[in-house]
């Protein structure tokens, strides 16, 4: 009987640690095939595809280029119009979206939580019958300008412009992320509309367009109707007759759902003054406090955690529950900086220390700010790869790869996209109007190693290692050593090097 008991409590161990195995792999990022990285030449990328809704705009990345297919990522940049809703859609892959500019909401529809914000009995009465029950719905977050915002896969979300001003979104999807069972291809998947497909070149779209067309024949239990031009979402290909009885609502109910003849695409307009939502208000004075306030919690939060760390606790992921995730964490903000320089800039991180989900996501953001003429010490990141996205200004940009070799030494300015694989070297320095950028990092905790400075591997050298190895007098390893303070943001001193170059540079 002994025996029995043993084998069962082994099978049962080997059990469950699978299951743990599986567990912490199920928001990794898959193996990739050697050789995607192997990138002699880097460019500055612009959007390659435009899309233009009613009211807004999308502009999209090739995901086949070279450096995308490296970083296992896809980018679409979206400008959300005044009043301009967003429609509801969910993707196939994580993502992480930098609020550029602008303010606005965004409703996120996790699966199997409650609706948490309800309507008084008393409004949801005014101008309708009593058949109507209250509108009920999930919460409501609101997002500004320097907010990194977390979407998990496959759960739907939608965004809505409530300002005055249009939005600007840059939206990284990543993938290469275990939680995209597909494949490398992008896919948004949307509940409403007829959207184009954000990552496909105008022509092919066009394309499949007409061919869709040509396969939408009659369906069965349509005769004597024409035939449709039906919409491209989730609904569209399903028969209305099937959609009714889901819904339990007539037919001609059931075909607005399939957004016939709807030409605004993926963001439209909201009729009327304004999106009548339920969420709670407040004015511009109550606003700012409550902004200050989450920094302070925010702030109080990490020395909570860093505490936990301290005294040996490892926490377990639960401290949120799933219906009340912290999906977003503002960067922007300068008293939010992580690294400031007086002279030089500032530099703001966000990781799953202070965003815990994107433990799950696998992904994580910087958002720097260099001043005039002010650098970034060469580095390397240790265990991801980045995006680097151009916010405002220009920048000088060098990357050195394995060999040594200069794969990108150009100029970085506002709009464009760089991929640095994981362990190129990169230095930047701004222009004379600074430089602004926010990268996307494709690991929960990206690590940075500095090349110059206090924290740096050079520093941490031995004198005599650095003096053979580089065949330069004691006194010189020690000023290289030494000379630099600073440990991450330095001011540049005027060079002519650099004028020169910038000459020839101006002449190819």
């Amino acid at each position: 009987m002994a025996k029995p008991m043993i084998l069962l409590s082994i099978y049962l161990f080997l059990i469950v640690a699978l299951f743990n195995g599986c567990l912490a792999q199920s928001g990794g990022r898959q193996q990739q095939q050697f050789g995607q990285c192997q990138l002699n030449r880097l460019a500055a990328l612009e959007p390659t595809n435009r899309i233009e809704a009613e009211a807004g705009v999308i502009e999209s990345w090739d995901p086949n280029n070279q450096q995308f297919q490296c970083a296992g990522v896809a980018v679409v940049r979206r400008t959300i119009e005044p009043n301009g809703l967003l429609l509801p859609q969910y993707s196939n892959a994580p993502q992480l979206v930098y609020i550029a500019r602008g303010r606005g909401i965004t409703g996120v529809l996790l699966p199997g939580c409650p609706e948490t914000f309800e309507e008084s009995q008393r409004q949801s009465q005014q101008g309708q019958s009593r058949e109507f029950q209250q509108d009920r719905h999930q919460k409501i977050r609101h997002f500004r300008e320097g907010d990194i915002i977390a979407f998990p896969a496959g759960v739907a979300h939608w965004s809505y412009n409530d300002g005055s001003n249009p939005v600007v979104a840059i939206s990284l999807l990543d993938t290469n992320n275990n939680a995209n069972q597909l494949d490398q291809n992008p896919r948004n998947f949307y509940l409403a509309g007829n959207p184009d497909d954000e990552f496909r070149p105008q022509g092919q779209q066009e394309y499949e367009q007409h061919r869709r067309q040509q396969q939408r024949q009659q369906r069965p239990g349509e005769h004597g109707q024409q035939q449709r031009d039906l919409g491209n979402n989730v609904f569209s290909g399903f028969d209305a007759d099937f959609l009714a009885d889901a819904f339990n609502v007539d037919t001609e109910t059931a075909r607005r759902l399939q957004s016939e003849n709807d030409h605004r695409r993926s963001i439209v307009r909201v009729e009327g003054r304004q999106l009548q939502v339920i969420r709670p208000r407040w004015s511009r004075e109550e606003q700012e406090r409550e902004e200050r306030k989450e920094r302070e919690r925010e702030r109080e939060s990490e020395r909570e955690r860093r505490q936990s760390r301290r005294g040996g606790r490892d926490d377990n992921g639960l401290e949120e529950t799933i219906c009340t995730l912290r999906l977003r964490e503002n960067i922007g903000d300068p008293s939010r900086a992580d690294i400031y320089t007086e002279e030089a800039g500032r530099i703001s991180t966000v990781n799953s220390h202070t965003l815990p989900v994107l433990r799950w996501l696998q992904l994580s953001a910087e958002r720097g700010a260099l001043y005039s003429d002010a650098l970034y010490v060469p580095h390397w990141n240790l265990n991801a790869h980045s995006v680097v996205y151009a916010l405002r200004g220009r920048a000088e940009v060098q990357v050195v790869d394995n060999f040594g070799q200069t794969v990108f030494d150009d100029e970085l300015r506002e709009g464009q996209l760089l991929t640095i694989p994981q362990n190129f070297a990169v230095v930047k320095r701004a222009r004379n109007e600074g430089f602004e950028w926010v990268s996307f990092k494709t690991n929960e905790n990206a690590m940075v190693s500095p090349l110059a400075g206090p924290t740096s591997a050079i520093r941490a050298l031995p004198e005599e290692v650095l003096a053979n190895a580089f065949q330069i007098p004691r006194e010189d390893a020690r000023r290289l050593k030494f000379n630099r303070q600073e440990s991450t943001l330095v001011r540049s001193r005027p060079s002519s090097s650099r004028s020169s170059r910038s000459e020839r540079r101006a002449e190819v």
